[in-house]
């Protein structure tokens, strides 16, 4: 049995014990939530109502209420619904709405340090690794840095597993996406195009027509529950796994600063506990859907291509110069960038 097996299978039991109380956690105490003053949010989600991750922010909001007896309410809107998912970073620091759930990724091309906080291509292969970069070795402190340059207040990462590619042709190693078209976003993006890829970012509601009128080859999108329900299978047959571009993923709850700064620190408690246990139950959620969704891909006509470890372990040399490239001169994108590859050593990814 390999270090790397052994370091694996500790991460995973250890990601068990997460989400288990505020006491447990290391977070602010919830004393006093029960009778604090009465406060209303509104939170733009990421995704669209009636889909899975949607289900979770629905369940995060409720949580929050449930910790506070009620009077700190947030409500939901899906993906688009308040303004236009380009817009909802700005919107959320000029105080438009209180909340958002997004990906840090969009935002890279502004603020380098968002390319490392969302997701590390060819890096983390496992979720539990990945959290525990936040919650062990400094992560959340880093991003929440981030956001305070932005003027806004990162609560806490919602962490789980490989986003598969999805594509119109047969991708069975790294040299078949030479001078194909993809959509990718945030480091993804910097890290495909040094494998010829010609990238297109573009919104996550636009990839099943670009798919579907060539406009590209293949995407990256969600996890495969959320693109079996978002159709991808009438557009693209090949469903790649494991998604060596994206083989964990984090999304993010973030908050208007000023709206956060005038919560009791018990409702800044209840976010962040909250936040923790949505990420370990939608975690745990995409695991278990994980084989149904592939299933379902199967009987729906398409082509499960599941690539063996030498593919991201050969792409990773070239992966790593792209993440320098993104994180450029920027001093905290490569504080952070250090910490990971420190991190990424430890685990024997990096050797």
């Amino acid at each position: 049995m390999s270090n790397k097996t052994l370091t694996r299978r500790t991460f995973l039991k250890g990601g068990a014990a997460t989400g288990i109380g505020a006491a447990t956690l290391g977070l602010p105490s919830l004393a006093g939530a029960q009778d604090g003053p009465e406060i209303s949010w509104r939170m733009q989600a990421l995704w669209d109502a009636g889909t899975t991750p949607y289900e979770f922010e629905d369940r995060f909001v409720k949580r929050v209420a449930e910790l506070t007896n009620g009077r700190f309410s947030i409500d939901l809107y899906a993906g688009g619904q308040l303004v236009p998912a380009a817009e909802a970073f700005e919107a959320v620091r000029g105080g438009a709405f209180e909340m958002m759930k997004t990906f840090d990724g969009y935002e890279a091309g502004s603020v380098p340090a968002f390319a490392f906080t969302s997701t590390i291509p060819f890096g983390f292969e496992q979720p539990d690794q990945y959290e525990a970069w936040f919650y062990e070795r400094g992560g959340l402190e880093m991003a929440r840095e981030a956001y305070a340059q932005a003027g806004m207040r990162y609560i806490a990462p919602t962490v789980y597993g490989q986003e598969p590619i999805h594509s119109k042709f047969p991708l069975r190693s790294l040299d078949d996406m030479a001078n194909k078209k993809g959509r990718f976003v945030g480091l993804a993006s910097t890290v495909m195009a040094a494998f010829d890829v010609s990238v297109t970012p573009m919104a996550t509601g636009e990839v099943y027509q670009a798919l579907e009128r060539g406009v590209i080859d293949f995407a990256d999108r969600g996890d495969l529950t959320a693109n079996l329900e978002a159709g991808l299978d009438e557009v693209a047959k090949y469903v790649i796994v494991p998604g060596f571009h994206q083989p964990t993923t984090a999304t993010s709850y973030v908050a208007n600063q000023n709206a956060y700064d005038q919560l009791p620190d018990s409702y800044k408690a209840a976010l962040e506990v909250a936040a923790r246990e949505m990420s370990q139950a939608h975690r745990q959620h995409v695991l278990a859907q994980d084989t149904v969704a592939l299933r379902k891909f199967e009987e729906r006509g398409c082509e499960i291509i599941r690539l063996g470890p030498e593919i991201p372990e050969n792409g990773r040399p070239t992966a790593m110069e792209a993440w320098r490239s993104a994180a450029g001169d920027d001093e905290l994108a490569n504080r952070i960038l250090d910490s990971q590859v420190e991190f990424m050593r430890q685990l024997n990814l990096i050797t």
